[in-house]
C-alpha cells in the first residue's frame, strides 16, 4: 500500500509572513497620510491618503486570505497528528474571525488548540505566552485606533502607539506561524510511513 506524504505548509507560512510584514509597513504609511490630510485638508493630501488607504485595504484583504488558508491547512495537519485533540471545525475556525465580540476571544483559542495538537513539543509556558503576546498586541492596536478616531484623530502620540503595536503584532504573528509550522514539520517528518517490504 502507498500513502501520501503529508507536509507542513511552509510555502503558505512564508507567503503569510511576507504579506503580514508588507501590510504592517503599508499601514504605517497609510496612517501617516491620513493624519497629514486631517491636519492639512488639501486635494493633494486627500488623493494621497485615499490612494495609500486603497492599497492597504487590498493588501490587507490578501493577507487575511493567505493567513486563513495557512491556518486551515495547519488545522487539518493538527487534526491528522492528534485525532483526539480539540480542534475547531474549518467553518467555525474561519467564521469566528468575522463575528463581533467573538473575534476578540475565540480565534486566539483556536490558534492555541492548533499549536497544542501539532506536536508534543509544544511548550505550554513559552509557546502560549508567544500567542498571548501577539493577541494582546493585535487587540490593543485595534482599541487604540478606535479611541484615536473618537477622541483625538490627529494625535501623533496615538498614531505612533497604534503603528508600533501593529508592527509588534505582525512580528509576533510571524513567529507564531513559524513555530506552529516548524512543530508540524517535525511531527509529520517523524510520522512518514515506511515503504512496504519488497516481495520475495
Amino acid at each position: 500500500m502507498t500513502s501520501t506524504v503529508r507536509k507542513a505548509p511552509w510555502i503558505l507560512a512564508r507567503s503569510a509572513q511576507a504579506a503580514i510584514a508588507v501590510a504592517a509597513v503599508v499601514d504605517a504609511f497609510r496612517a501617516a497620510a491620513v493624519r497629514d490630510h486631517y491636519l492639512d485638508h488639501t486635494a493633494a493630501s486627500l488623493d494621497r491618503s485615499g490612494f495609500i488607504s486603497m492599497i492597504f485595504v487590498h493588501l490587507m484583504n490578501l493577507t487575511i486570505v493567505v493567513f486563513l488558508v495557512w491556518l486551515a491547512r495547519s488545522r487539518r495537519n493538527a487534526q491528522n497528528l492528534s485525532p483526539q485533540a480539540s480542534v475547531p471545525s474549518r467553518g467555525w475556525m474561519i467564521g469566528a474571525w468575522f463575528i463581533p465580540v467573538v473575534n476578540f476571544f475565540v480565534p486566539r483559542q483556536f490558534v492555541l488548540d492548533i499549536g497544542r495538537a501539532s506536536s508534543a513539543l509544544w511548550e505550554e509556558k513559552r509557546d502560549t505566552t508567544l500567542v498571548n503576546l501577539w493577541w494582546v498586541a493585535w487587540i490593543t492596536h485595534g482599541l487604540v485606533l478606535t479611541v484615536a478616531s473618537w477622541v483625538a484623530p490627529g494625535s501623533m502620540a496615538l498614531l505612533v502607539l497604534a503603528e508600533a503595536l501593529m508592527i509588534v503584532a505582525a512580528v509576533l504573528l510571524g513567529l507564531v506561524i513559524e513555530r506552529i509550522t516548524a512543530l508540524q514539520s517535525s511531527a509529520l517528518g517523524a510520522t512518514v510511513p515506511v515503504a512496504p517490504l519488497a516481495q520475495a
